[in-house]
């Protein structure tokens, strides 16, 4: 599923796959099955329990962060 001003559009093209076809400086893995594009964070917030939550301009619900990629928002 692909989110976007315009609207969520299913896609069937592998998250790995589409990563691979973006601009890394761009666009950022977050989760499993989320990339970000880094031009519409709004900002970062970290919970109680330490995790990281990213929101995005245009979206009213905050994203998770995985541990597996948090490193990524280190410098931000």
């Amino acid at each position: 599923m692909v989110a976007s001003v315009d609207g969520e559009f299913l896609i069937r093209t592998p998250i790995t796959e589409l990563a691979a076809q973006l601009d890394p400086q761009q666009f950022r893995q977050v989760h499993r099955s989320t990339l970000v594009n880094l031009a519409w964070l709004e900002g970062t917030r970290r919970d109680e329990a330490s995790r990281l939550w990213l929101r995005m301009r245009g979206h009213a619900s905050e994203l998770p962060v995985s541990r597996a990629f948090v490193h990524l928002f280190k410098a931000m």
